[in-house]
């Protein structure tokens, strides 16, 4: 079995002072195949001690030095992706042709759209054109802990720390404890890239208690948090003793709405984006919402699609799902499954249990529910499963109730080809992202939600907002 029990401060590798052992284990065969340290108060206080040092001269260096070593850590990052997809495919169960693209390619993607916005924006510029004394000068906000998921381990680590270290932020980053390897890798390629000591450290650890050491440091000036909203409502509070900053990118219920003139792959396309990653994705359609007069046959075509989407092993080569991160997050879903069945929703595809041929692993059935209905806990609930719940709906004022409906407003979803319909829809949908009709948003474009969903952005220049502070000065020199 591997050890990697070693966290990166101050630009070398050094032993915990106070960690203790944890395992991670593959969920494809729920065997442990790793030995981590989760850091204890003293590990913490290391870490931020050194990027609190470092921010001085971190944060004075010129954006575009700090631009030219996140290119280097790119070209870093593409000769090592396959490292990374490894890793990911063992410790959270991406499947590895499924790792090698979505989940690498997201971190390239980020980072060279942070590189593009950086180099278009003015860090330093007058307030206007007829106020040549008044400036406005963005900087960083200082240290800065980022505390990153399991579920897409390099997209969050990269919508982080790219905009961290533009932005001039020293930072700590404590990745989940379930998928830490890929996060020791990309501390290795910060080495490589030449960041300065201080700049980045990389601390292993669980959200009790690693987490919160970091969200409650009086020396920590922002936490950026992607996880559940349980844990974002108390990081929020362990944060508010120190006024520090908060962003949270949190769950979501996404609603998926199906009008009678959708295309002809908006069923297909819905069912297979809710079971991409297993289901584990924030921003998954997990209720898909469909006009009454196209419902019944589009349930029949949800069950198909579900039950043509095949399960496996994460090292295995294809298009098909791996299993969920861990024996917590599977027994959660057969009991969710559990529930919609004794609530009264309609089984047309999978259910509880492993697939046929699996006694082993964390392997879920992709399961579709009709008849749904808005308040049953399917509906109500994040699963973070392969869990599609399906609800009718008569009129367009009665999908934006439905749609609206929820506790979470991260990204819901339109089909339909009335150009009107799409955007009073857009307007009226109460979240912070809307896709229409199989768009995809474009590079650069901000991630992030309302509600429960959580604050902030990431992503493009907004995500290196999110780590600057705007200082108004009056009175400017022009020397």
């Amino acid at each position: 079995m591997l050890k990697k029990c070693k966290f990166y401060i101050n630009g070398q590798w050094v032993h915990p002072v106070d960690g203790t052992d944890h395992l991670v284990i593959d969920p494809s065969t729920e065997e442990p195949t790793t030995t981590i340290s989760l850091g204890g108060q003293t590990d913490v206080d290391n870490a931020v001690a050194a990027a609190k040092a470092a921010f001085s001269g971190w944060t004075a260096t010129p954006v575009a030095k700090r631009i030219a070593l996140v290119e280097k850590l790119v070209e870093i990052y593409d000769r090592r992706s396959e490292d990374i997809a490894k890793a990911m495919s063992t410790e959270m169960g991406a499947p590895y042709d499924m790792s090698r693209t979505q989940q690498v390619g997201a971190g390239t993607w980020h980072l060279k759209n942070f590189i593009k916005a950086a180099k278009d924006f003015q860090f330093d510029q007058p307030l206007n054109d007829h106020t040549p004394k008044d400036r406005i000068i963005h900087e960083a906000v200082g240290v800065a802990a980022l505390i990153t998921p399991w579920n897409w381990p390099m997209n969050q680590i990269t919508l982080k720390v790219g905009a961290a270290a533009i932005a001039g932020c020293t930072m700590i980053l404590k990745p989940s404890e379930e998928s830490p390897l890929n996060a020791i890798i990309f501390a290795e390629m910060i080495d490589e890239a030449g960041f300065p000591a201080g700049v980045f450290n990389m601390l292993n650890g669980d959200g009790a208690g690693t987490g919160t050491a970091l969200s409650c440091h009086p020396d920590v000036d922002m936490v950026s948090f992607t996880g559940s909203s349980r844990a974002g409502r108390l990081i929020s509070i362990n944060a508010a003793e120190t006024l520090k900053r908060v962003h949270l990118e949190l769950g979501g219920k996404g609603a998926n709405v199906i009008f009678e003139d959708a295309d002809e792959k908006a069923v297909k396309r819905g069912v297979l984006h809710m079971m991409n990653n297993t289901g584990q994705s924030c921003n998954a359609p997990s209720r898909m919402l469909v006009e009454r007069s196209k419902y019944d046959s589009a349930v029949q075509e949800a069950a198909l699609i579900a039950d043509s989407v095949t399960v496996g092993p994460a090292s295995a080569e294809g298009r098909h799902i791996g299993p969920v991160v861990n024996q917590v997050q599977w027994n959660k879903i057969q009991d969710l499954i559990q529930k919609g069945l004794d609530e009264g929703a309609k089984l047309v595809a999978g259910g509880t249990g492993r697939p046929e041929g699996f006694n082993k692993g964390f392997y879920v059935r992709p399961t579709v529910f009709a008849d749904v209905n808005n308040q049953m806990t399917i509906a109500r609930e994040e699963i973070f499963g392969p869990v599609l719940s399906i609800i009718p709906f008569e009129t367009e004022e009665e999908a934006l109730e439905i749609a609206n409906d929820t506790p979470y407003g991260l990204t819901n979803y339109v089909q339909t080809q009335n150009g009107a319909r799409l955007n009073r829809m857009a307007r009226k949908l109460r979240s912070g992202m809307v896709e229409m009709n199989g768009a995809s948003r474009a590079a650069g474009s901000p991630f992030g939600g309302m509600k429960q969903s959580g604050n902030g952005r990431e992503g493009g220049i907004w995500g290196i907002l999110d780590f600057l502070e705007i200082k108004a000065v009056a009175g400017w020199s022009p020397e």
